[in-house]
């Protein structure tokens, strides 16, 4: 089945109700124990458990924060909200007591939704004690609650749906989390890059074991209701389970970061020639940005099109994706290629415009644009002269179009005076085989301001590597001498947080004390 996705309408409740309208019995969402729901049915479900929210005082003037897994509930609980016009806070699981005091306080929430326990966490407990500080009310939801759709009001309107009513929070560290205002179309509008790429239907299945909570969830679900495209809800990735379940429910679609894409490597190899997923079209990377040998190992051990990548930012999400018909070297080499309406501009450190291939940092405007931040006095240096948000990433933009992410704009190690990108020596670094996952950071040295520390997990079968093996390495890649690592740290798991995204702040917090081991060439 080919048929063209819907358009982008004036409301998230209406693009609801028009897919239920156009395929009521189309299948939509499915979880692991095997619980699904219908297009139609989905738009039920939302329309009783909209009613139950009211009845126990949540309406269209609420703030709900909520804070659940990867859940048909979720799914079915967004909907909800959106229904009654709420405006709702979603906030990751893997958040705790200051970030969600954080979180609660600034946004102003009313209600704080979360199940008893999940995981062996006390949620419930968690919400009471924050509550105590904020004061909001809060609901256990260990199940959805329900009442007569009779008793709603009418759905938001055009007019309503203009206003901010989605709180999405960027994922703190050290600093406090970040909050982004968007609109119904603006959430919308960021499953345009991934329909543009990978052209999802009715016959494609798509796993989706991110947090449903991340602005990834919103967008995905709108992708679904676009194109037909199912859904397979996984409340917590198991690298060695997860894989195998994403292959009997037969996915055509796969995505995530590289973790995931190792697991899946994993799990074919492990299962021998008779491909896991024999209808498999095509890999989807995102939240962070892919090596380029991904690609290609992809295609060759797992099947279908390789891999895309895809790149945004939770103010400005998926702003670009590969396309099926992208040669093996943009799809290996690049983040893809600008969504419907997205603009690009370069910037160089001075604000000056940079040309094709020229790196600097990646400007974006379109109409996945966020509205501005919670703490509204981060607005004035988000956005540059002509209205572009920084997004802090350093790329390029080749004449094709095609966006390649190099680092970030304070990913910049200077050592003696000279910048050097992190991220072009993890690439390099990711080649060696005896690397499973590696981060590179820059720490203090008195001698040269900066030295790069490569911090790294290694693979099966390997259980120590020499800074001298790394050095000698990156030589025989033609790596410069001055972007050798000085300092190696081996661990067990290079820390990521659910959206794959390293977590550099608690590496350079760990290993900035340590004694540096140099290489000789330094």
């Amino acid at each position: 089945m080919n048929t063209k996705p819907l358009d982008i309408p004036a409301t998230f409740w209406e693009l609801i109700e028009i897919r239920a309208a156009a395929t009521p019995d189309g299948a939509f969402l499915e979880d692991e124990q095997g619980a699904a729901l219908t297009f139609a049915g989905y738009r039920d479900a939302a329309e009783r458990v909209a009613a139950g929210l009211l009845s126990v005082g949540i309406d269209r003037g609420s703030i709900v924060a909520w804070q659940l897994p990867t859940t048909i509930d979720s799914a079915v609980l967004m909907a909800a909200l959106s229904r009654l016009g709420a405006t709702q806070v979603p906030i990751i699981p893997i958040l705790r007591e200051r970030e969600v005091t954080y979180i609660t306080r600034e946004s102003r929430s009313d209600w704080f939704l979360v199940r008893s326990d999940w995981r062996g966490f006390d949620y419930r407990a968690l919400a009471e004690t924050v509550a105590a500080q904020i004061g909001f009310a809060v609901l256990t939801v260990d199940s959805l609650p329900e009442a007569d759709p009779a008793t709603l009001p009418q759905p938001p309107t055009a007019h309503e749906a203009k206003e901010p009513h989605w709180l999405y929070y960027t994922s703190g560290s050290t600093s406090d989390p970040k909050g982004a205002w968007h609109r119904d179309a603006s959430v919308i509008a960021a499953s345009s890059a991934w329909i543009q790429g990978f052209e999802p239907t009715a016959d494609d299945l798509f796993p989706m074991a991110a947090p449903f909570t991340h602005i990834a969830g919103v967008a995905m679900t709108s992708m679904s209701l676009r194109t037909g495209m199912r859904i397979l809800l996984m409340e917590a990735f198991d690298p060695q389970r997860s894989p195998l379940v994403m292959a009997e429910r037969g996915a055509t679609l796969l995505g995530g970061a590289l973790p995931l894409f190792n697991a899946f490597l994993a799990a074919q190899r492990a299962n021998g020639p008779d491909p896991l997923w024999p209808r498999l079209r095509v890999g989807v990377n995102g939240g962070a940005p892919k090596p380029a040998w991904l690609h290609q190992e992809v295609k060759e051990v797992l099947g279908g099109a390789g891999v895309e990548g895809a790149w945004g930012l939770t103010e400005f999400p998926v702003a670009t994706c590969g396309n099926l018909d992208d040669s093996d070297e943009e799809l290996a080499g690049s983040e893809g290629v600008p969504g419907p309406g997205v603009e690009i501009r370069v910037l160089n450190l001075e604000g000056l415009e940079m040309g094709p291939g020229e790196e600097g940092e990646l400007c974006v405007r379109g109409p996945q644009m966020f509205l501005g931040y919670a703490d509204a006095s981060l607005n004035k240096d988000a956005f540059d002269d002509q209205g572009f948000l920084r997004t802090g990433d350093l790329g390029t933009v080749s004449e094709s179009g095609h966006v390649t992410i190099t680092g970030r704009v304070k990913d910049i190690i200077i050592r003696n005076a000279e910048n050097i990108s992190a991220a072009e020596i993890e690439e390099y670094l990711h080649l060696h085989p005896a690397i499973a996952d590696v981060a590179v950071i820059g720490l203090p040295d008195p001698r040269t301001g900066e030295r790069a520390c490569a911090v790294v997990s290694l693979g099966d079968g390997y259980e120590t590597l020499s800074l001298t093996d790394l050095a000698a390495h990156c030589r025989e890649q033609g790596l410069a001498t001055q972007k050798i690592p000085e300092q190696l740290e081996i661990v067990k798991v290079v820390p990521r947080n659910s959206m794959g995204k390293i977590e550099k702040a608690a590496l350079r917090a760990a290993f900035s004390s340590g004694v540096p081991t140099r290489s000789s060439s330094s």
